[in-house]
């Protein structure tokens, strides 16, 4: 007696789940310049790690009671590891009828999916690999009635922005269900010129609406990335993609029960930058490179900027200090001089979520004039979602250390401070803070009196210059307003003894209350 028969069945409904939607379709997919389900899995994972996981699943074909094929189902999906840490990974085979939605028992993938319950029960990050349209009006025609929205929904998926890393890939076009999927997410990436994402596509948009649109300008990565925000980061192939998402993943906990990842750091905490010195001009009003400043006090290479062309006044990015992970939120003078406005407002709001979910604590970099203004500030409300940014950075449990640059005046300052925590400050000599910047406030204050001064001018600049005489951060020091001014030299050992410190709080408070999540 032996099972012979059904282990060479069993092998061949595998071989045909790997021929994914033939051969033809395989070649279509090519020549669009996008990888197949398959090679995608490869492309991420370490190599020969991937257990599948409902393999067989799909719709036989039989003659005489004999399976003579198996279209498989377009939902490709399992466990793996990327640099030896496991993930549960699944992607839409867009071969099979497009990547839309199959209608079996369960479903393997999107929301509902067992891929989502994978990640959930052995707490894991999850990695969607979209591309695919969702449903189509055709499931109601099979059913025999419609449904209401959110059956089989996203409660899996919004259960897990609050338990484990969750990274969305748009590698080709995500309409409907896929695209909802990938917002709900920690972190999210794109490709350049081969994928896309919206609501509802060109042939909606224009028998609704009646504008004619293609779908790179709807929802590629310029629309997505660069002016809504919708998505990330964009990366310039599949391949690059894969990188980023690997990049990501090394600064996670695997779940929220544990610390992120400590590295072996070859950098020397001690390590001087004379640059450091000369890098903030003088001159108030005249920018400089932040980024170039963020990579000198850092370990070197390990910074992993998060929406780089979004919300470009503020800057976002994991790093490491001594080989731990930090979340560094520093102010762009080179965009509206570092002023938030709305999306800036918005990016930073997310990034601290993510960060004080997943236990890595914040380090402000400041030179922070205050809120956007103007009437196009106010049109788009960027009072209540900077406000908001402030909200957020109070709840936020991680420790917390400011740094300040240069500016750091009003409401948009107190943001970047811990008020709620040990509200630890640090500062350059080119610092200054208040609660308006000089210029402006010496014209709203002394309005009367400038008014009526013989010559307007010159009495303005005679109130600017004394009360600049009170703006040194050598006098607040003097009455501990502020806890250290630091020679610039100093910063990276002194960020890195702190970030050190900081591990021995992080454990403690792990698993002691779980944050509700990041939202989308």
């Amino acid at each position: 007696m032996t099972w012979l028969p059904e282990a060479e069945e069993i092998a061949l409904r595998r071989k045909w789940a790997e021929e994914l939607g033939g051969q033809e379709g395989i070649e279509r997919h090519h020549a669009n310049g996008r990888l197949t389900v398959r090679e995608r899995i490869g492309g991420l994972l370490d190599t020969g790690s991937f257990q599948e996981v409902g393999k067989l699943t799909g719709n036989g074909t039989y003659v005489d009671g004999q399976v003579t094929k198996v279209t498989p189902a377009p939902y490709v999906m399992g466990i793996g590891c990327i640099e030896g840490r496991s993930v549960a990974v699944g992607g839409e085979d867009f071969t099979v009828r497009g990547g839309t939605s199959w209608g079996g028992d369960r479903r393997k993938g999107g929301q509902g999916g067992f891929v989502e319950d994978l990640a959930a029960r052995y707490r894991i990050p999850l990695v969607n690999l979209i591309d695919g349209a969702g449903g189509t009006v055709n499931s109601a025609k099979r059913r025999g009635h419609t449904v209401f929205p959110g059956v089989d929904g996203y409660e899996r998926a919004v259960q897990l922005l609050g338990t484990v890393p969750v990274v969305s890939a748009v590698l080709g076009t995500a309409a409907g269900g896929p695209a909802g999927r990938a917002i709900l997410s920690h972190w999210s990436v794109m490709v350049k010129g081969s994928s896309q994402i919206f609501a509802a596509g060109p042939p909606v948009i224009e028998r609704s609406m009646g504008q004619k649109v293609s779908k790179e300008d709807l929802g590629g990565y310029k629309m997505a990335v660069e002016t809504a925000g919708t998505v990330d980061n964009a990366a310039e192939n599949e391949e690059d993609a894969f990188l980023q998402i690997r990049r990501f993943l090394s600064y996670m906990p695997q779940n929220v029960w544990e610390l992120p990842p400590v590295t072996t750091c070859n950098d020397p905490v001690d390590r001087i930058e004379e640059a450091l010195l000369t890098i903030v001009p003088r001159e108030r009003r005249h920018p400089y490179n932040m980024r170039k400043l963020i990579d000198m006090v850092v370990d070197r290479d390990s910074v992993f900027e998060i929406q780089p062309t979004f919300g470009r006044a503020v800057i976002t990015s994991f790093a490491r200090m001594n080989g731990k992970v930090a979340g560094i939120i520093a102010n762009n003078p080179m965009i509206y001089g570092g002023a938030m406005d709305v999306r800036a407002a918005r990016k930073q709001i997310h990034f601290i979520e993510l960060c004080d979910t997943f236990h890595i604590p914040l380090i402000f970099l400041v030179d922070l004039p205050g809120f956007m203004i103007g009437t196009q500030a106010e049109a788009a409300a960027t009072l209540r979602e900077g406000m908001r940014a402030v909200y957020v950075g109070l709840q936020a449990t991680v420790p917390i250390l400011t740094l300040v640059i240069r500016k750091c005046y009003g409401m948009a300052g107190m943001g970047a401070t811990d008020k709620n925590g040990l509200d630890f400050k640090i500062a350059w000599p080119s610092a200054e803070w208040g609660s308006l910047p000089v210029e402006g406030g010496v014209a709203a204050a002394f309005k009367r009196e400038i008014a009526n001064a013989p010559d307007s001018a010159l009495r303005q600049k005679e109130l600017e210059d004394e009360l600049r005489e009170l703006d040194s951060p050598f006098l607040t020091a003097e009455a501990f307003g502020v806890e250290d001014i630091i020679d610039p030299r100093e910063t990276r050992r002194y960020l890195c003894r702190f970030i050190d410190l900081a591990q021995g709080r992080l454990k403690t408070d792990v698993g002691i209350k779980l944050k509700s999540g990041v939202r989308p």
